[in-house]
């Protein structure tokens, strides 16, 4: 009698199965934040909110996200000085979404400058924000 070859089970650890893309939201206006976290789950992104510049780039700092949207206008530090920051002290450049209900020029201008990959402006429809989200985490 031959001894018959048994199937084991092919046990799946987390590092087999491919991590969720993470986006780190960094807006102090709760309901932006909330449509902006609903919606971005709901398309199976890991989300990590914060309320302020300075608990964003701790935040970007500890968790290393894959993106993130950033708003302009917040305490403690303003959206241009995050995105000055994750410039110098990244290796690999996150990708970064500014979102803005400021209808300046100039700081679109000067958010290019600091290599913002979109800018996008308040009230936008959250079709263009996904989009732009799509288009940066796959490329």
């Amino acid at each position: 009698m031959r001894d018959e070859p048994t199937a084991t089970a092919v046990e799946t650890s987390p590092a087999s199965t491919p991590r969720r893309k993470r986006i780190l939201l960094v807006d102090d206006d709760p309901e932006i934040v909330e449509s902006m976290r609903v919606a971005l789950e709901a398309m199976g992104y890991e989300v990590l909110i914060a309320r302020d510049g300075n608990q964003g780039l701790a935040l970007a700092d500890t968790e290393n996200p894959d993106l993130v949207i950033l708003d302009m206008m917040m305490p403690k530090r303003s959206g241009f000085l995050v995105l000055e920051r994750l410039r110098q002290t990244r290796k690999v450049p996150v990708r970064v979404i500014m979102i803005t209900a400021n209808e300046g020029s100039r700081h679109k201008a000067y958010a290019e400058m600091l290599g913002v990959d979109d800018y996008i402006r308040k009230p936008f429809a959250m079709d263009r924000l996904l989009d732009s989200v799509r288009r940066l985490l796959e490329s």
